[in-house]
């Protein structure tokens, strides 16, 4: 983290000095100007530095390859409001720390199919790299994945008593009725509000330093992830009176499991809508006119997604060479679509499985270890020259 900051430091100091990053270095130039070697080599790492340096985007994420050694200071990226929070509520970071963790891994199981599989960069602040630079709908799905996962996360941390500033939903007490009759209120209802309000001023406070298309494109689909996890809250009741007759019932609202809320954002993704800036730069406009208008529920984005085939290090796209592949599908994780036409190779592999499995009374299952051989997809490298081409 000190090696972040120390880059930082020296592209900020790089800029002040020898102007803008899109500046031509001259011989010429005040600050650059040395006939030493060693100022020379210090002139060229520094523009190779603001060269290969990516802009910092959504820092937070960080925090989840942090653990228990968040740092606030040491996140790079951050605002001031969001670096407030970080130094004000520690437990609270603790949460979305492990929050991070679990919308990562949610999102590689939804794409675990596809080309882009949300690969994550180890020791890169940026999570992602340089693919979601790009306002595409890959962009779209990580910026609602990763808002719900935090809304997930702290409401849970509030059920759990982790969290000093929140607790059970207050609101929920007394006596209410649903289609089966009339039920008590109790146990602990799911805070989700607490959870959406926190998530909200965190994560929106960086988008709303700017007013930019990417960050109006931002917000609409934070405000997407948000409110899908408190769609799938659900009511749990639990039974009382003779024989679990149920005469009466008392009640709590619970969240539903991750993955529901993954399942929906994964399908938003597919319907995602391309859009433009309107005239006054307050909203959107569909791209197409043959398409109908996002509505606040639909993922919105304004490019269009690479292919994912080759590795691309401006683009941020990792390729699919070594990728495995299903030989028998025809979908996005057959060898035709994940191998981009370029054909795969087959490796025999020995794998040890249960078989012959038995109850045994009482109560277990006893079963055997078979040994059997299976076939191994993974797509083949690109030729050299057509890797040459995108690098």
């Amino acid at each position: 983290m000190l090696g972040l900051k120390r880059i930082l430091s020296i592209r900020a100091a790089r800029i002040r000095s020898c102007g803008s990053p899109g500046a031509k270095l001259s011989p010429r130039s005040s600050s650059c100007q040395n006939p030493g070697a060693s100022s020379r080599i210090y002139c060229a790492c520094l523009l190779l530095l603001l060269l290969v340096t990516p802009r910092v985007d959504s820092s937070w994420w960080y925090i989840g390859a942090l653990g228990a050694r968040v740092i606030c200071d040491n996140i790079p990226g951050l605002v001031n409001k969001q670096r407030q929070l970080c130094q004000r509520h520690p437990d609270i970071m603790q949460a979305i720390g492990e929050g991070t963790k679990e919308w990562i891994r949610e999102c590689q199981h939804q794409f675990r199919h596809h080309r882009w599989n949300c690969s994550t960069l180890d020791r890169d602040h940026t999570v992602f790299g340089r693919v979601l630079l790009r306002s595409s709908r890959e962009a779209a799905f990580v910026y609602a994945i990763s808002s719900a996962g935090v809304v997930y996360a702290l409401t849970r941390a509030c059920s759990q008593g982790e969290l000093k500033t929140c607790n059970c939903d207050p609101h929920k007490r007394g006596r209410a009725s649903d289609d089966r009759g009339e039920f008590d209120w109790g146990g602990c209802s799911d805070n989700i509000n607490y959870g959406i309000k926190f998530a909200k001023a965190f994560i929106d406070a960086k988008e709303r330093t700017v007013r930019d298309a990417r960050a109006l494109m931002n917000l609409h689909n934070n405000r997407c992830g948000r409110t899908a996890v408190k769609r799938f809250m659900k009511l749990e009741c639990k039974c009382h009176g003779v024989s679990g007759s149920c005469t009466l019932r008392t009640c709590w609202m619970a969240m539903s499991d991750f993955r529901k809320t993954g399942d929906y954002l994964r399908r938003k993704y597919n319907g995602a809508i391309e859009v433009t800036m309107n005239q006054d730069g307050t909203g959107f406009a569909v791209a197409n006119k043959a398409f109908r208008k996002a509505t606040k529920n639909d993922l919105v984005y304004f490019e269009n997604s690479p292919d994912y085939c080759l590795q691309d290090k401006t683009a941020g796209s990792l390729g699919t060479a070594g990728r495995v592949c299903n030989k028998t599908s025809r979908g996005t994780d057959g060898c035709e679509v994940m191998c981009c036409g370029r054909g795969y190779d087959t490796t025999r592999v020995k794998q040890i499985t249960k078989c012959e499995c038995k109850f045994k009374w009482c109560c277990a299952v006893e079963c055997k270890d078979c040994e059997e051989a299976v076939d191994i997809h993974t797509c083949k490298a690109p030729k050299r020259a057509e890797w040459l081409e995108q690098t």
